[in-house]
């Protein structure tokens, strides 16, 4: 982006993610985290959702504790280094690892005389800590997801942060108006031509109910919204999604290079691009004088 002044600023495509059931095909607490706590997974979300109802309490909260809670009664260290090991650990969806930097060249190679940049963000009900910590990580501008709070000794002691299908809203805001620092407000006006990514800029990439808050705000301000689902499995609830308009398009979980997802995305980000050029040249044109 030039730092000219008066120059347009409004080039940069961003591709925002979910991670569990996205990107990756289980949650990541599976890989890593509950085996290490002698935990089968089925008997944990079960214990979760019974803790929830009867504690009236929220689910992200409930299984950020729960966690903390086997690791102390077992024992067993669970610290922000050791979330990070497990994060390496995590498995992804055929071609993701190849993904970032394949569809990243290839949408700077749209632009021909325009500038164009491609930025990848993680808005995800996951920890932060783990997708810190795994393969994929250096291809994120920023990494939004709930995380905690650490004592002295490195020990987790509370959430520090959470973020839920409705919450993750405020994070499409921050890459919208290029507030990225969570200790700084969004709440201010901003001028939709002062912000430094439209809304029709990005794509966003999702895999079910939770999304559904974030595919309506990026779909309603004119951006685009894909749902994914396991290869050979049901897309039932993709089919749910496009009925309902939340999403452009569904597709297999698959980001090999060829794939329909792939061959998808890179039709919708020739529009975007395509659109970024044209107002670009707008924007440069000299101005009109007096008749």
């Amino acid at each position: 982006m030039s730092e000219e002044a008066g120059a347009f600023q409004q080039n940069t495509v961003a591709l925002i993610y979910d991670f569990d059931g996205t990107l990756s095909p289980e949650a990541m607490q599976h890989y890593g985290v509950l085996p290490s706590l002698d935990v089968a997974p089925e008997d944990f979300w079960t214990t979760v959702k019974r803790l929830r109802k009867e504690q009236n309490a929220e689910e992200l909260l409930v299984y950020m504790r729960e966690m903390i809670d086997i690791a102390d009664s077992k024992k067993i260290k669970l610290d922000r280094q050791t979330f990070n090991e497990h994060g390496d650990s995590i498995k992804f969806f055929a071609g993701v690892e190849e993904w970032f930097a394949r569809i990243t060249d290839f949408a700077k190679g749209l632009a021909g005389k325009a500038e164009i940049n491609v930025e990848h963000y993680i808005i995800s009900s996951g920890l932060r800590e783990m997708i810190e910590g795994c393969s994929i990580s250096e291809y994120f501008k920023e990494i939004y997801a709930c995380e905690f709070y650490y004592d002295q000794y490195g020990h987790p002691r509370w959430p520090a942060r959470v973020i839920s299908d409705t919450s993750k809203t405020q994070y499409l805001f921050r890459i919208n108006k290029g507030v990225l620092d969570v200790n700084e407000s969004i709440n201010s006006h901003m001028p939709l031509m002062e912000r430094r990514i439209p809304f029709d800029n990005m794509i966003y990439f999702g895999d079910g109910d939770t999304d559904v808050p974030s595919m309506t705000v990026v779909m309603k301000g004119g951006g685009h919204a894909v749902a994914v689902h396991k290869p050979g499995e049901s897309n039932e609830k993709c089919i749910g999604l496009k009925k309902a308009k939340r999403i452009d398009f569904f597709c297999e979980a698959d980001y090999r290079d060829g794939s329909e997802l792939d061959r998808l995305v890179k039709d919708t980000l020739r529009v975007i691009v395509s659109r970024i050029a044209l107002r670009q040249r707008i924007f440069e044109l000299p101005p009109v004088g007096p008749t």
